[in-house]
């Protein structure tokens, strides 16, 4: 039973969708999307300290979360775009929804870039939600991917781009 306060909100998750295993496209920004992680100059993405650290973070996920797999990301400026793999048949997932481990594993990365930031005295912040949506077939797949892949050399004309350094 769910406190009062939660009677009159929207369930986020998906009535299709069983959540034992998944795959899922999600969007971090940073707070107020400052660049934090970098600046791209000539369609190249030049990480900073910060945001070195951020990609180490997101190539290392499996060492971390077992059931966690991510197959493609990018870290730009001041958001990160990837598609990650939920596989729900390893032992230590057996136990949560698929969501709940996306959102540990999210957190996760979120708290650690948060801490490395801290340690070197980086001013950084993170927007409090992110965004979450389930790819339901290949051609999503295909067309998130070339969206990732491509975000780089889109940036001047990305949703998330902005000047502010």
């Amino acid at each position: 039973m769910h406190p009062p306060c939660y009677n009159d909100r929207k369930s986020p998750r998906a009535p299709f969708h069983d959540y034992k295993a998944g795959v899922y496209f999600i969007t971090i920004c940073t707070k107020d999307k400052r660049h934090y992680f970098g600046k791209v100059q000539e369609d190249i993405m030049h990480l900073s300290p910060l945001g070195k650290f951020c990609q180490q973070q997101w190539e290392n996920v499996s060492e971390h979360y077992l059931y966690a797999t991510i197959p493609l990301f990018v870290v730009m400026p001041n958001h990160i775009h990837a598609i990650v793999l939920i596989n729900q048949e390893t032992e230590v997932a057996v136990k949560e929804t698929a969501r709940e481990c996306l959102a540990i594993v999210v957190g996760g990365i979120k708290r650690s870039v948060s801490l490395f930031a801290r340690k070197h005295q980086i001013d950084f912040g993170w927007q409090s939600r992110y965004y979450d949506r389930i790819i339901r077939n290949q051609r999503e797949g295909n067309n998130i991917a070339n969206y990732i892949e491509n975000n780089v050399a889109r940036w001047g004309s990305d949703e998330y781009y902005s000047k502010n350094p």
